[in-house]
């Protein structure tokens, strides 16, 4: 049965920094293309990053270019996020996902599995 744990999410203060993971299980990270997203309070879910199928390259969102980065390690089916420089507005639920589509376009959200979610807030 696929799925997928996220873990990391916390309370940080602006400008900190903090790694998600996504531990994944019942299927191979390289036939999957993966994703990460999040949704803040009353808005819709936005993506953040991806890979595509195989993990060949990797795309952010403009909100987080240069600050996060995407990461995988496929021996242990686990894919992280690493976040820093954080902004109050980078508060959300953060969630991974996968999809049998081999592309990775930020801008979708039409992942057919997805995990339960990581909760990060960042405040002072």
């Amino acid at each position: 049965q696929l799925q997928l744990v996220e873990s990391g999410g916390g309370l940080v203060q602006p400008g900190g920094s903090l790694r998600l993971s996504c531990a994944s299980s019942g299927f191979t990270l390289d036939d999957y293309a993966i994703g990460w997203f999040r949704q803040a309070p009353a808005k819709e879910r936005e993506g953040v990053s991806c890979f595509p199928r195989g993990g060949i390259y990797t795309k952010y969102a403009d909100s987080v270019k240069g600050r996060f980065t995407i990461s995988r390690d496929n021996t242990n089916g686990t894919v992280y996020l690493q976040m820093n420089s954080l902004k109050p507005e980078d508060t959300a639920v953060y969630y991974c996902a996968v999809r049998l589509s081999s592309l990775c376009i930020v801008g979708e959200v039409a992942y057919e599995y997805w995990g339960k979610g990581a909760e990060v807030t960042v405040s002072s």
